[in-house]
C-alpha cells in the first residue's frame, strides 16, 4: 500500500499573490483538502482552479475528525490541511491532526508561506532576534495572571487581537507594562488597507481612542529593559 502523507499548506493572509506555486501544486495533487471553513476556502480554490475534494476541519469538530483523517492517510491518501488564512496551527486548527500523525509515524510536511505575525514583527522596528509569540491572550480566566508574568519578559512579545478588544487590551498593557513601553499595532497585513502604527503604549491608546480599529490585528510589544 502506498504511504500517505499530511501536508500543512499556508494560504494568503490578504493578497492572493502571496500564494506560492508549490502550495497550488500540492493542493491540486491532494486526495483531500481539510479546510477550516469550506466556504472561505472555496473562494481561494476556485481562484486557482483547484477542484479537489474538500472537508471541514475546524476547532469545533477537529476532535471528532482527527481519527478519520489519520485513517485515510494510513490507507495511502495525501491530505492537505489549510486554514482560512495563514499557516494552520498558528492560532488556528491543525495541532491535533499533526500530533496524531506524528504519533502514528505518518510523514508530515509543512510548506513555508504566509503567516501574519512575521511581517508585523519585522516591520515593528522592535528587536526581533529573540521574541515570544503569545497569540490570543485568554479572554477571562488566567488573563491577568499571564499579563503579570509577561511584565517581566525581556524578549519582544507578539499578540493577536480582535479589533473590538484592541483598545481594552492596550489599556491593560499600559497598566501592566507601563505607558512608555514601545509597541506597534499592525492591521490588515497584506491587504489594501494595511497599516502599522508605532509608538509608546500610551500613544497607541490615544491613537485608537481617536481612530476606531478595523481588520485583523497583530500587536508587537518590546520586552522590559535590563
Amino acid at each position: 500500500m502506498p504511504a500517505g502523507k499530511l501536508y500543512i499548506v499556508p494560504t494568503p493572509v490578504g493578497n492572493l499573490e502571496d500564494m506560492t506555486f508549490r502550495a497550488i501544486r500540492v493542493l491540486k495533487e491532494a486526495d483531500l483538502i481539510l479546510a477550516e471553513d469550506t466556504r472561505t476556502s472555496g473562494i481561494l480554490l476556485k481562484h486557482f482552479e483547484i477542484k479537489n475534494a474538500m472537508q471541514s476541519h475546524h476547532k469545533f469538530n477537529e476532535h471528532q475528525t482527527v481519527e478519520s483523517v489519520v485513517r485515510r492517510i494510513e490507507e495511502g491518501n495525501t491530505v492537505a490541511l489549510i486554514s482560512d488564512a495563514g499557516t494552520p496551527g498558528i492560532s488556528d486548527p491543525g495541532f491535533l491532526v499533526v500530533r496524531q500523525c506524528v504519533r502514528q509515524g505518518i510523514e508530515v510536511e509543512c510548506l513555508p508561506g504566509a503567516t501574519a505575525f512575521v511581517p508585523a514583527l519585522v516591520a515593528s522596528g522592535l528587536p526581533c532576534e529573540k521574541f515570544c509569540f503569545e497569540g490570543f491572550l485568554p479572554q477571562k480566566k488566567g488573563r491577568l495572571t499571564r499579563l503579570k508574568e509577561l511584565s517581566a519578559e525581556r524578549r519582544t512579545m507578539v499578540f493577536y487581537e480582535s479589533p473590538y478588544r484592541l483598545l481594552k487590551t492596550l489599556q491593560q498593557f499600559v497598566e501592566h507594562f507601563g505607558g512608555e513601553r514601545l509597541a506597534s499595532v499592525s492591521r490588515e497585513i497584506s491587504k489594501v488597507h494595511e497599516e502599522t502604527v508605532r509608538g509608546t503604549l500610551s500613544e497607541l491608546v490615544d491613537h485608537f481612542t481617536a481612530h476606531e480599529p478595523k481588520g485583523e490585528i497583530v500587536m508587537v510589544v518590546s520586552g522590559i529593559d535590563d
